[in-house]
């Protein structure tokens, strides 16, 4: 096959064994730092993507995307259900109440959050029921004042399925005898468990009608409803424009970014931080190519001095060791992606076992909002890093190269 006398020289000198094997050494060095920084900025990228991924797919499907709430109990919220399904962008609309307050269980107290649902509609706006690890909504019935708790709090409470908590209102009730807090006891018939410490840890559900009951509102009376959107990014703009369709007097709109939105951000932005300071790691491991080809130009000046005799052009010289430190950069950038989506595919794998083998957890549910490490390799992300990589080290062999290009033959070969 013909191949330019520049790439053939370029390439041979990629394979060659040289004379001196400090150059071969610094030729290999920068080969594996390009493939190491490439397989760190994979591999931690894919991880802030999983991070990413599990805010938006596990806590921001436990939360609501957004919420149309009154002052005053709604009565209707049928009718009002029906006036916002009319938005194209909400696919599914269930009723919810919630109330603050504390569940003890034989002198253990915990905070909680009970957030009372319907269970048959509950399911179209959460995901909780692909996290039971026991009993189910379906055991919500009204009346009977159950509760389904997260596991985090059931282990803090010493609570198992079947066992009594006492919920205590924020709230006191005025008698002859005095002031006495308001107090219900809930039976526990579900555990659940989405791996976010503040939803496993301080959520409550239980039965719509229950929870009116404890408000000593109608049976049918809710605080608000709760939507889904298509896209929780159109959440904010979308929500408040229905409740100003309803009427603002009457009813306001909440959002998911008003819980989360903070969170959320500081993922996406340590994201391209994080990001930018690999690229410079990459970067430094690029640039060690100028080291090598220097040093590959002044091993190689007699023989560039030879080519020049025998015709070759400045141009060809130069575009010989481009395609030397090219050809450096491209096997560096190629066992680098290789290496880092294997690593990416498997990291949340290997930190799991880690962690099982040292009986040590690294991310505490009670710190971060997931209890672990995940991954999620996105195919922009290896073609950013790859490209990076290659522009970086295609920059790095022009100063080099332009060097061997302006050898003068008579130079280079007086002392041989």
């Amino acid at each position: 096959m013909f191949r330019p006398l520049f790439v053939f020289i370029g390439t041979r000198y990629t394979r060659a064994k040289r004379r001196n094997h400090f150059v071969s050494f610094i030729s290999l060095t920068s080969m594996i730092g390009l493939a190491l920084g490439v397989v760190v900025m994979i591999v931690v990228l894919s991880v802030m993507n999983g991070f990413d991924h599990e805010m938006r797919t596990r806590v921001l499907g436990m939360v609501p995307h957004a919420t149309i709430e009154s002052s005053e109990p709604i009565s209707d919220w049928q009718g009002l259900a029906s006036k916002v399904k009319q938005n194209p962008q909400v696919t599914a609309v269930a009723p919810f109440t919630q109330m603050q307050g504390l569940l003890t269980n034989n002198g253990k107290v915990s905070k909680v959050l009970l957030n009372a649902i319907d269970p048959a509609l509950e399911r179209q706006v959460s995901i909780i029921d692909n996290f039971m690890q026991q009993g189910q909504l379906d055991d919500l019935k009204p009346g009977e004042f159950g509760i389904v708790i997260g596991d985090k709090a059931a282990a803090k409470l010493g609570a198992a399925i079947g066992d009594k908590l006492t919920f205590v209102a924020p709230e006191v009730t005025v008698t002859p005898a005095g002031m006495f807090p308001r107090m219900k006891r809930f039976t526990v018939v579900g555990i659940f468990h989405v791996g976010a410490g503040e939803i496993d840890g301080y959520l409550g559900i239980t039965n719509l009608q229950d929870l009116a009951r404890l408000h000593r509102w109608k049976p049918d009376q809710v605080q608000g409803i709760r939507l889904k959107f298509d896209d929780l990014f159109q959440a904010p703009r979308t929500a408040w424009t229905i409740a100003r369709e309803l009427g603002e007097d009457h009813y306001y709109a909440r959002d998911w970014t008003r819980t989360h939105g903070n969170l959320y951000q500081a993922i996406r932005m340590e994201k391209a931080m994080i990001g930018l300071l690999l690229l410079l790691i990459v970067a430094v491991a690029a640039f060690n190519i100028i080291s090598t080809l220097v040093m590959v130009v002044n091993d190689k000046k007699s023989d560039i001095a030879i080519l020049r005799t025998l015709g070759a052009t400045p141009g060809t010289i130069m575009r010989t060791f481009m395609v030397q430190g090219t050809v450096i950069g491209v096997v560096g950038t190629a066992i680098g992606a290789v290496v880092g989506i294997f690593a990416a595919l498997n990291v949340s794998a290997a930190i799991s076992a880690l962690e099982g083998l040292i009986g040590h957890k690294f991310l505490n549910a009670d710190v971060y909002f997931i209890d672990y490490l995940p991954s999620q390799v996105q195919s922009q992300d290896v073609v950013m890093v790859c490209s990076a990589a290659l522009i970086l080290s295609f920059l790095a062999t022009l100063y080099p190269a332009w060097r061997a290009a302006r050898t003068q033959p008579a130079e280079a070969l007086r002392y041989e």
